[in-house]
């Protein structure tokens, strides 16, 4: 699975996929735009780190903002019919436990198990 990277590259992957995860942590008391540049970072850096670790936290990260669109975009017109709140509850919950779980495994230089699992992984 991994490819033959230099260190200062493999180090650049990993920069780059924390910072990624700093910043949908920070989207989740910022207002998303955080978020935003974060899955622009992840695709504009994703030919990088296809065959390393980072590939899955790449595809996982993708996946968080994608699935947290939906739940958003979903719940916040529901949210006049009151069901739409707890829809934003599980996707706050959803999204940390998913940001939590990716930053750990990146800090232990681990990959994500199985990045297209749904909807913990």
């Amino acid at each position: 699975m991994t490819t033959d990277v230099s260190p200062q590259q493999a180090e650049a992957n990993r920069t780059i996929t924390l910072t990624v995860y700093i910043l949908h942590a920070a989207s989740l008391f910022s207002g998303g735009i955080t978020s935003l540049i974060a899955v622009i970072l992840n695709y504009v850096k994703r030919d990088d780190v296809i065959g390393t670790i980072y590939e899955s936290h790449f595809t996982w990260q993708i996946r968080t903002f994608w699935i947290g669109l939906l739940y958003i975009v979903i719940g916040t017109p529901l949210c006049m019919v009151l069901i739409g709140i707890p829809i934003l509850i599980w996707w706050f919950a959803w999204s940390a436990v998913r940001i939590v779980r990716g930053g750990l495994l990146i800090l232990e230089n681990k990959p994500i198990a199985n990045p297209k699992s749904w909807p913990f992984g």
